[in-house]
């Protein structure tokens, strides 16, 4: 009796195993991603630990700002970081969009070659769009 129920309990939980397997295949879309993905993805950049809040500077050291906000594309591509340059503790801030692609890393710090603080603040003002 014993062998007849656990050969009846290892058949169910087969079957149910088998049917979670089929309703994530059939006709369902897949919402996370694969673990391939995963590891590409982990690869990249942190926005909220490696980007935002982080200070920006020249390529000569100069502090130049503060990263903002990252403007995502209707494409899903990070499009602009927005600087907050000037202010105070985020008070006052002007605040400025760049292309990310003008972006480096160097030395565990953001840097903007080229710019400086008075370039940024001279840069049309960053409005975000009204819905």
């Amino acid at each position: 009796m014993k062998t007849i129920v656990l050969v009846a309990f290892m058949s169910l939980v087969a079957a149910a195993g088998a049917s979670v397997v089929a309703a994530q295949t059939a006709g369902s879309s897949v919402i996370s991603v694969s673990k391939s993905e995963m590891r590409q993805g982990a690869t990249g950049w942190s926005a909220k630990k490696q980007i935002l809040g982080k200070d920006v500077y020249n390529d000569t050291g100069d502090k130049i700002g503060e990263i903002n906000d990252l403007i995502v594309a209707p494409n899903k591509s990070v499009s602009y970081a927005i600087i907050g340059v000037g202010g105070f503790l985020g008070v006052g801030d002007h605040e400025v969009a760049v292309p990310v692609s003008k972006f480096k890393q160097q030395m565990g710090k953001i840097v903007l070659p080229g710019a400086t603080k008075d370039a940024l603040k001279m840069a049309p003002k960053f409005e975000y769009a009204s819905k």
